[in-house]
């Protein structure tokens, strides 16, 4: 870490957490990594984007899940893994669901995403909203084909949050568990697959700069269900490029944004899949 770190900020971060990092990174990102891991490319508050203030509650973290998602009116939606409820409402500033389901499993932060639809939808739009509390990786069965969007915003390492742990042993039983996330985003995915309709799209997104979870669970998810197909969004990257700095993923349907000073956020990564009317493989 520079010298000039040495600060309330420089406190904050866990060494254990630091040292995996500088190992699984410095492999996956290449120089890229020696940019995000600079302490004030990864703050510990969230920053207000840029040009497109006219989502006035839509944070960076749900920007490019929302935009890649391109909702329209009338459409059923089905928010996978909702809390603690920004994306939802977020959905909400762009288009007027049909219906929009919005899905958490855990019971406290089921409460979260409660409070959150509360304080910030309208009551007309309240009557779009159902909000359960299944298993995401039994969606699919409940409700096959049911939805013509689906968002996974799937549970991953969250590297932010894990960097600035203060609780060391916590930290580090979170990396020895760290291997165990890519089969659980890959079972809500394959659950969200059968939620979703035929021609219907679905965005996957973590908070974590992890191949392992990022691409290689895409690209697992493609190798395995011929009826799901890649979606080009390196347009998106395009329209956010004064807002996001992005790392190159190999993928055409993949955006990884990585920390940047000056810039909204990170680490992020987002996917974009369509279903198409052919017969998959589950």
């Amino acid at each position: 870490l520079k010298a000039k770190s040495e600060g309330k900020l420089a406190k904050q971060i866990c060494k254990v957490v630091l040292d995996h990092f500088e190992k699984q990174y410095s492999k996956e990102l290449g120089d890229a990594w020696n940019t995000v891991r600079t302490p004030d490319r990864m703050p510990s508050e969230r920053h207000q984007i840029g040009n497109l203030k006219k989502y006035y509650l839509l944070n960076a973290a749900s920007l490019l899940p929302v935009l890649a998602l391109e909702l329209k009116d009338g459409e059923k939606v089905l928010d996978l893994c909702a809390a603690p409820g920004g994306k939802s409402v977020a959905l909400l500033q762009c288009a007027h669901p049909g219906y929009l389901h919005c899905n958490e499993y855990d019971s406290l932060r089921l409460r979260w995403l409660r409070q959150t639809l509360e304080s910030f939808i309208p009551k007309p739009l309240i009557n779009v909203i159902k909000v359960s509390e299944l298993d995401g990786r039994e969606m699919g069965d409940a409700q096959p084909e049911a939805f013509d969007k689906v968002l996974v915003d799937a549970p991953c390492s969250n590297d932010r949050s894990w960097l600035f742990s203060s609780d060391i042993q916590k930290a580090a039983y979170r990396i020895s568990q760290r291997k165990n996330l890519p089969v659980l985003q890959k079972e809500l995915l394959r659950s969200a697959i059968k939620a979703l309709r035929p021609g219907g799209v679905l965005v996957y997104s973590t908070c974590t700069l992890s191949q392992a979870e990022n691409q290689d669970v895409i690209s697992d998810i493609l190798n395995s269900h011929s009826n799901i197909m890649p979606m080009d969004i390196k347009g998106i990257a395009r329209t956010c490029s004064q807002d996001f700095t992005f790392a190159p993923t190999g993928q055409e349907c993949g955006l990884l944004v990585i920390p940047d000073k000056g810039k909204a956020w990170g680490p992020m990564y987002v996917a974009k899949l369509k279903k198409s009317w052919s017969t998959g493989i589950w």
